[in-house]
């Protein structure tokens, strides 16, 4: 069975370990998650688990989520994702179950996925690490995006690099592995760096490599 759970990104910092190296870590706060809902193939069409995490205060909510919480008794929480699993996998899970960053432990690895900081709209230097034009005088072309590819079809083939929105994607980064575990405040000590900014919403799996 896939371990999963929600959390959320504290900072980077760094530990020593038993030769007094420095390793880089990034601090997770890691639950606590609830189950909010099961998802059966009979019922939903795919067998998922919803995970939620964060306090929130009911009022709040508008009215679907009011009636979704309250519909299995499970307290208002702030983000809601859903985790695909087995038919059987399930079982091991209840409504209303808690789910704490113990479930993780020290040596393992981890796959963490989260939305990357937002750059605006950026251009092809910034964005794809194009070289820049000559900066002599009477260039006039120090950062432009260069040739857009062949004069006959009259148009810019599709793929093409070019200046645009860069960042704000999801991305999972793969292999992390798991220094330290603080199971009194849920905190994850993740070696190296994770996708998105403080306080951004992360998943954290156990690794498929």
């Amino acid at each position: 069975m896939r371990k999963s759970i929600l959390g959320r990104k504290v900072g980077m910092s760094q530990i020593f370990d038993e030769e007094g190296k420095a390793v880089p870590v990034t601090v997770i706060e890691a639950g606590p998650c609830f189950v909010v809902q099961k998802k059966t193939t009979e019922r939903d069409g795919y067998a998922a688990l919803q995970l939620g995490f964060g306090e929130r205060r009911a009022e709040k909510l508008n009215n679907p989520l009011r009636g979704h919480f309250n519909k299995d008794k499970v307290k208002p929480l702030r983000y809601l994702k859903e985790m695909r699993l087995d038919e059987a996998e399930l079982e091991g899970y209840a409504v209303g179950q808690e789910i704490k960053a113990d479930i993780f432990s020290a040596g393992e690895n981890v796959d963490v996925q989260g939305i990357t900081k937002g750059k605006g709209f950026a251009g092809g230097i910034k964005r794809h690490g194009f070289h820049r034009g000559p900066t002599k005088h009477g260039s006039k072309y120090h950062r432009g995006p260069g040739s857009l590819g062949a004069k006959g079809p009259a148009r810019v083939f599709k793929g093409r690099k070019l200046p645009g929105r860069m960042g704000g994607e999801k991305v999972t980064v793969q292999k992390l592995r798991v220094i330290k575990v603080d199971s009194e405040r849920n905190l994850l000590l993740v070696r190296g760096a994770v996708p998105g900014p403080r306080r951004g919403l992360l998943m954290i799996k156990d690794s498929l490599r």
